[in-house]
């Protein structure tokens, strides 16, 4: 019984240790890492809903995603744009990085954008509120009327 318990234990940590915690720099590749870190500095400075910056955000990105990633159980922040639901709960939705990503034109580039599907409808208190997904991500692109996605995510669940 308590071998039992033991090899319990062992394995529950070993599947905690697996989750990587993300925040969206991690998504895009090493060699586009510099470009980002320039837009963004460059991005707030002008303001996030300055049409310029959104502009130079959009152009310095090539969208590459990480291929190591594939498969992996992830917990990322970011904020909901809903397909399924509405802005009090949702299904199917965007995790995007900032507020008001994909309502303003153009969109982030694929690989800060990730298409995210729930079993059920999750409460949320908000658009403007940061919400933290976990689940399993991939690489598989997604195309949407507001932007192509780099990354889904088969959530498991949404926490505030």
């Amino acid at each position: 019984m308590k071998f039992l318990s033991l090899v319990t234990l062992i394995f529950s940590f070993s599947a905690q240790a697996k989750l990587l915690e993300l925040n969206w720099l991690d998504l895009v590749p090493e060699h586009e890492q510099e470009q980002v870190r320039k837009s963004i500095r460059q991005q707030t400075q002008l303001g996030s809903h300055d049409e310029s910056a959104q502009g130079t955000f959009k152009q310095v990105f090539l969208g590459s995603v990480r291929e190591e990633l594939n498969n992996t159980q992830v917990k990322i922040p970011g904020f909901v744009i809903p397909i399924e639901g509405t802005s009090m709960a949702v299904k199917e939705f965007l995790l995007v990085p900032f507020y008001g990503a994909c309502i303003h034109i153009p969109p982030p580039p694929q690989n800060q954008l990730i298409h995210v599907t729930m079993d059920d409808f999750e409460e949320i208190k908000g658009m403007w509120e940061v919400v933290y997904v976990t689940g399993t991500l991939t690489t598989q692109s997604y195309d949407h009327e507001l932007a192509s996605v780099g990354y889904r995510i088969k959530g498991t669940s949404l926490s505030r």
